[in-house]
């Protein structure tokens, strides 16, 4: 993002044909968190790793692995009504865990495993 300092680790880091990508939070394009809480959020936390999946040769429907991080397990089942939005026939392995706090506040942060596609 142009004006913020350069944060210590990569969006994604590819090892042979698979993609492991940071966390994502519900950030817009300015590095703020989308206001709405927990569905706002984990619609542009996905959309983020879409867009980062993209750059990278992948895709959702290449996804493997999905690790789910939320500051209230709580809004575990708000979170599912977008997440699946996002995965429909697609079901990648998911693991989601409540925190004690994320940064900037956030209701939830999104990682994933992809395989880049090949051919």
């Amino acid at each position: 993002m142009p004006g913020t300092r350069p944060l210590p680790f990569s969006e994604a880091v590819r090892v042979g044909e698979m993609l492991y990508l940071s966390g994502q939070l519900g950030t817009d394009s300015t590095g703020r968190l989308v206001p709405g809480g927990i569905g706002p959020e984990t619609r542009q936390a996905l959309t983020n790793i879409a867009d980062v999946l993209e750059r990278h040769g992948s895709s959702l429907d290449q996804v493997v692995k999905c690790t789910v991080m939320l500051a209230d397990i709580g809004e575990w089942a708000a979170m599912n009504e977008v997440y699946v939005t996002f995965f429909r026939s697609h079901r990648p392995a998911r693991s989601a865990f409540g925190t004690s706090g994320l940064a900037l506040g956030a209701r939830l942060e999104l990682e994933c495993m992809a395989i880049r596609n090949v051919g």
